[in-house]
């Protein structure tokens, strides 16, 4: 009770007024980062497509499709959605002498680490919702494929 008081009293003079500054300087580089996951599902889809209009080939489009399942775990392939999270290393330092932010590489990890759940459910999406070897008509696969991506980056 003696400590209810002072801490409201605080929070509302001293964190309150700054909550919608920080979330807003903080979304910035989570929300490139996210921006990048669809941006990379997005090629890396299209790479399949024009593949697969290439070639024709069903048996490689499985292959494709297969690989594009193990884009969540490419370390190479996802760095650069992890890089724009980074950022928040800078912003964070600030909000970590003012306010006493501690584990700033936990805030930075949870992120990438939600970047990377968001690609594995892209993925699966696709998967589900696509499934080459259900396709009877080799002409339409490349239209089917477009039309699920775009339902998946819905």
């Amino acid at each position: 009770a003696s400590v209810s008081e002072p801490a409201q009293k605080c929070c509302t003079e001293n964190i309150q007024p700054f909550l919608t500054s920080i979330l807003e300087e903080l979304m910035g580089p989570v929300s490139s980062g996210f921006t990048e996951v669809r941006v990379l599902f997005d090629k890396e889809v299209n790479e399949i497509i024009q593949d697969f209009q290439k070639t024709n080939d069903m048996t490689r489009l499985k292959e494709n499709v297969d690989q594009l399942m193990t884009l969540p775990f490419n370390s190479v392939k996802m760095e650069p959605c992890y890089l724009k999270v980074n950022l928040l290393q800078e912003l964070l330092q600030d909000l970590k002498s003012r306010f006493k932010v501690y584990h700033i590489d936990f805030v930075i990890q949870r992120t990438q680490n939600f970047m990377q759940e968001l690609m594995e459910n892209a993925v699966y999406t696709f998967e589900q919702l696509f499934s080459p070897s259900h396709q009877a008509d080799s002409a339409k696969v490349a239209t089917t494929i477009e039309k699920v991506k775009l339902r998946v980056l819905k």
